[in-house]
């Protein structure tokens, strides 16, 4: 159906999957708002097809800048059991990559640009996107409230 969120069931999805290619940026943004913003029963994780071996530097302090501490994250590596068990997979673009295995699941992509190398402003950019796109799904999506504003 036109617009629906593919899940494996049709009970309240639970566990929603953000991929990108390294898990260095959007991905984990992508969690961190999600977890931040949904109720306690919807929770998010987040992998990389090819796992970076830190945090993007410039992605953790756009995300301090929005009071998120994501420095203490590491990038994970993407497994068939995570997605298995996700209710819900969220590329961020990787898409166009062959390295997307998630290309084998039903996923929504929201096509967004990689932060790697970008400066801070561009960043952000993506930040607000990534942020924005967040509680439309939690709010539109889901049919829940923002846990915060």
């Amino acid at each position: 159906m036109e617009g629906q969120i593919p899940t494996k069931n049709s009970g309240k999805a639970k566990r929603v999957l953000f991929v990108c290619t390294h898990n260095s940026g959007r991905s984990q943004m992508a969690e961190a708002f999600f977890n931040e913003y949904a109720p306690p029963h919807l929770r998010a994780i987040s992998a990389g097809s090819q796992p970076a071996e830190r945090l993007n530097q410039t992605v953790v302090n756009a995300m301090k800048e929005r009071d998120i501490d994501i420095s203490s994250q590491k990038p994970k590596a993407l497994t068939v059991d995570m997605l298995d068990s996700a209710d819900i997979v969220i590329t961020m673009g990787c898409m166009d990559s062959n390295a997307c295995p998630a290309a084998f699941v039903p996923t929504i992509d929201w096509g967004l640009d990689d932060p790697e190398g970008q400066p801070i402003r561009i960043v952000r950019q993506i930040r607000d996107a990534i942020e924005s796109m967040v509680k439309q799904l939690i709010e539109q999506k889901f049919n829940e409230k923002l846990t915060s504003p």
